[in-house]
């Protein structure tokens, strides 16, 4: 059964590659096409491919997390250190694609339509709290890590 897991996790991880690098191509295209038309429709085009290019950078991150924990990671338990890191490292990609999306769309709003400004503003109060929410893992997870030493000292 692990071994259909992995093999499960490395074609998703497969997958979730080709896509973000299809993202990544799409946008160039469109960049390229737009600035073919047009100057101002150039400019938008750039913010469109911002957000391809820091989606296209998370979904690539979540391929590679699969890969590294789910496909490569061989041993059965991990320490509360690595558990932590591992999760930080993966969260705080998830943090810079929510804020870049975010000051994209505020961007996109202010040049478009300022009162559609609601979604954008959203999604960095969101990635405020995931910000602040990581603060308090991170927190919680020392402290559990020192009462575990200490027990285990004892």
């Amino acid at each position: 059964m692990q071994h259909l897991s992995r093999f499960a996790f490395a074609c998703a991880s497969i997958m979730l590659m080709l896509l973000a690098l299809a993202l990544l191509i799409f946008g160039m295209i469109d960049l390229v096409a737009a600035l073919g038309r047009s100057w101002h429709a150039g400019r938008n085009a750039i913010l469109q491919t911002i957000s391809y290019v820091v989606i296209a950078v998370a979904v690539f991150d979540v391929a590679k997390y699969f890969v590294e924990e789910e496909v490569i990671q061989t041993s059965g338990k991990k320490s509360l250190g690595e558990a932590r890191a591992s999760l930080t490292k993966f969260i705080t990609t998830i943090i810079i694609a929510v804020f870049i999306e975010g000051l994209v769309g505020v961007f996109e709003t202010k040049a478009n339509e300022p009162t559609e400004i609601l979604y954008p503003a959203g999604l960095l109060v969101v990635a405020t709290l995931i910000v602040l929410s990581l603060g308090a893992f991170q927190r919680m997870s020392v402290d559990a890590e020192r009462e575990k030493k200490k027990v285990g000292g004892d």
